[in-house]
């Protein structure tokens, strides 16, 4: 099915190229644009085999959303992010997934996983009250997974916190219109989520920490790979890969604008010694960015399918390498545009929306490096991290 994924987006890539100032001028993905994802079936790689899906080698689905990104930085975002919620659906209740996929194999699911709502228990589940932001894709999805602290009866965060992911259709909150106002990825409709007084039953609700250590694919009876990498690979995994694409994407256009202005004004591009010499270095940067990205999740499903534990430690660089490898990317992108002139930043040239975006997904809290880069050098000398926020995404 990968490369039937690939050779989907390569016929529609035009297609998917032009969407992307619609795309942008509606704040979320152009109807079109969802449809081709949908008839790519870049969205149900990682779903379950007995829903549709390909249960595809995490690294495949990561280079169809490099290729989407370098078409449309907006289109490669969503199908990154709501493209990792069927593998963690696939861990769910089955209860949950019949509920979801039983008619209709290609119904999406949203986020975000920010604890940001509380969950207060009552006899059969629990009620739900929450606020949320950064919900891409959502007006494509139907049902979504929130992240929320368990609380008391009286509906108080209890201590030590206690972190869940729920799972709602999409009669039990609303998105909340004209929340989505940026810089860039103004295509993927990240719009907030609300939630008030919903009744969740506990089937719909996942303890994170199982899927932090592992666990909850195993008590799933998965036997998959694709299933046994690390949550904190899996779930960057997409958004990373969207932000090395839309680098790829900036370097393509470029290259592109570069040819026309030879054709046009007749400029012989060898005389640009110091341009080439930059492009080229930027080129190899984001090549390089790429080979890492994909060598760090197949390095993980390798682990998984001898059925080897990962350490913290693992975890910890497994993370460092996809915070760096995505910065990396946006850096040799910065080196592009600054070599496109002032022709580059208008409107109708799609090196500034590659830009623009490229720089939004960077502000994700994933790429923050701090935390990452903090914890990885701990534990490289064989020091534990204490616990607390800084282990939240390790």
């Amino acid at each position: 099915m990968t490369n039937e994924v690939l050779a989907k987006i390569e016929a529609h890539a035009e297609e998917i190229a032009a969407l992307g100032p619609s795309n942008e001028k509606l704040g979320r993905l152009d109807d079109r644009a969802a449809e081709i994802l949908r008839e790519t079936g870049v969205i149900k790689m990682l779903q379950p085999a007995k829903y549709g899906g390909a249960e595809a080698h995490p690294a495949d689905f990561a280079e169809a959303v490099m290729r989407l990104a370098s078409l449309d930085g907006s289109t490669g975002w969503v199908a990154g992010i709501v493209g990792v919620h069927p593998w963690e659906m696939a861990m769910c209740d089955a209860r949950v997934q019949e509920e979801i996929w039983g008619s209709d194999h290609d119904t999406w699911i949203a986020s975000p996983y920010a604890p940001m709502g509380v969950l207060r228990p009552v006899d059969g589940g629990y009620v739900f009250n929450g606020h949320w932001q950064f919900s891409s894709g959502t007006d494509h999805c139907d049902w979504i997974f929130l992240g929320a602290f368990l609380g008391d009866a009286e509906g108080n965060p209890v201590s030590p916190p206690q972190v869940y992911h729920v799972i709602l259709p999409r009669a039990d909150y609303t998105i909340v219109e004209d929340s989505w106002d940026v810089v860039g990825l103004r295509g993927t409709g990240s719009k907030d989520i609300l939630v008030k007084d919903a009744f969740v039953p506990d089937y719909r609700v996942v303890e994170f920490s199982k899927f932090m250590d592992g666990s909850q694919p195993r008590e799933a009876g998965l036997t998959s790979p694709t299933y046994h990498i690390p949550f904190t690979t899996a779930f960057p995994m997409g958004i990373s890969s969207a932000v090395i694409g839309i680098a790829e994407g900036a370097l393509a256009a470029h290259l592109a604008y570069q040819k026309q202005r030879v054709q046009i004004t007749g400029t012989r591009i060898k005389d640009d010694a110091h341009v080439l010499y930059a492009i080229g270095e930027a080129a190899a940067e984001i090549h390089a960015s790429r080979v890492t990205m994909l060598d760090n999740v197949r390095s993980f499903y390798d682990k998984a399918q001898r059925g080897e534990p990962v350490s913290l430690a693992e975890r910890a660089q497994s993370r460092r390498t996809q915070v760096s490898a995505a910065w990396r990317a946006a850096r040799a992108m910065d080196e592009i545009v600054a070599r496109s002139g002032g022709n580059g930043m208008r409107m109708d040239n799609p090196i500034q929306r590659f830009w623009r975006d490229g720089h939004m997904g960077l502000a994700h809290a994933i790429h923050v490096p701090g935390s990452v880069f903090h914890v990885s050098s701990l534990t490289s000398l064989d020091v534990t991290p204490p616990p607390g926020p800084m282990l939240s995404m390790i």
